[in-house]
């Protein structure tokens, strides 16, 4: 383990749930910050600078949606949402409004560390940097400072979002699959998950400003994949 513990924000109002998280992520050996509502949370994340937030979506007053939400105006740190068991309706809208990830309840000691495990290691920079800078029309990725812009104007990507992005330009002018990129960014855990892919990749589209219908930047091949062209 490193010397400086990984720290993980647990927000829930179930304190049951709280304990129970709690001695599975230190077992494993990460610190564990709790919060038992939204206000909380974010008082707790500012004063404590978390290295990842696992986010319960049904909560009293603030939800899970409007904490995440908050806190992707200032931070982009990685973030795990908790849904409820095969409602995909809130898988799609956490994703939507910024989490990287999701887990369901109900959901083992096992499933939950392989998440975090995942997002962390999603979270850490790459080591490999063929190039300064990519440049697709009026976007500019510049890998050495994990930077995009669009029109000269620095686009808010989450560390997801950005790994997604630079990967299909570190592929460009080759169609990449749903699989080969579930693989790459969110780990063979997740092999066959679409929706999630497909999720995320309408948010970046969103932030790029892209239009589906016509886009000029990520392009969809049908029954393939996706491409960009520099």
């Amino acid at each position: 383990m490193p010397s400086r513990k990984i720290s993980v924000l647990v927000v829930d109002d179930d304190v049951r749930i709280l304990r129970m998280i709690r001695r599975i992520l230190e077992l494993e050996g990460y610190r564990v910050l709790k919060a038992s509502d939204g206000e909380v949370a974010l008082d707790v994340f500012c004063e404590e600078n978390p290295d990842l937030v696992l986010l319960d979506i049904m909560m009293p007053g603030m939800d899970g949606y409007t904490v995440c939400r908050s806190l992707r105006e200032f931070s982009q740190i990685p973030i795990i949402m908790v849904t409820a068991k095969c409602n995909e309706e809130e898988t799609v809208q956490g994703l939507d409004v910024g989490a990287d990830d999701y887990v369901t309840k109900p959901f083992s000691a096992n499933e939950l560390v392989a998440r975090v495990r995942a997002v962390l290691r999603r979270s850490r920079l790459w080591d490999e940097m063929p190039e300064p800078a990519f440049r697709c029309h009026d976007i500019v990725i510049d890998f050495a400072t994990h930077r995009v812009t669009l029109d000269s104007q620095e686009v808010n990507l989450t560390a997801t979002e950005y790994k997604l992005l630079s990967y299909l330009a570190r592929n460009a002018n080759r169609v990449v699959t749903p699989d080969q990129i579930l693989e790459k960014i969110w780990g063979e855990e997740y092999l066959g998950e679409t929706h999630l892919l497909q999720v995320s990749m309408a948010r970046l589209r969103r932030k790029l400003k892209d239009d589906t219908k016509n886009p000029r930047y990520i392009l969809t091949k049908p029954g393939i994949g996706y491409m960009m062209k520099p």
